[in-house]
């Protein structure tokens, strides 16, 4: 099984100027843990994630209500926090490289890239457990987990 076959296509993404309170808008909406961060040209420069977002966070230390942290947070631009150094994998790898690369790596997702570095789609850690469900479901491994 390959990488394509598993990976959401519909990702939603962030521009590296955008702020941090339209990514906090939109994984909270979404109830989404990991933005690709694009380009002009469509090509992944970095990742936020929700721990990316309580790191820069300050509301916590100064006591600010919800309202004053959207503020802050409105202040600051993607580019400021984003992970740059993402591990990517092509659209034709295996599922066990997808897998090892998570694990190995200690990530929840990797952008589905071309030769270019083009977003193509997201392979969350999620998808590969729905898919190892759907197999033991089907009893692939019913002898090996016994």
């Amino acid at each position: 099984m390959k990488v394509k076959d598993l990976m959401r296509t519909q990702v939603v993404t962030l521009h590296f100027t955008d702020t941090l309170s339209i990514a906090e808008d939109i994984m909270s909406m979404g109830r989404i843990r990991h933005l690709p961060v694009l380009d002009g040209s469509n090509c992944v420069v970095g990742m936020v994630t929700q721990r990316d977002l309580y790191k820069a966070s300050i509301s916590s230390v100064l006591g600010f209500n919800r309202a004053k942290e959207h503020e802050w947070l409105g202040k600051v631009k993607v580019q400021d926090v984003m992970t740059k150094t993402v591990t990517m994998i092509d659209p034709d790898a295996g599922i066990v490289e997808a897998v090892d690369k998570l694990v190995s790596e200690k990530i929840g997702c990797l952008p589905v890239v071309d030769a270019r570095g083009k977003l193509m789609g997201l392979l969350t850690e999620t998808d590969c457990l729905r898919c190892f469900g759907d197999l033991l479901k089907m009893g692939t491994f019913k002898d090996t987990l016994s």
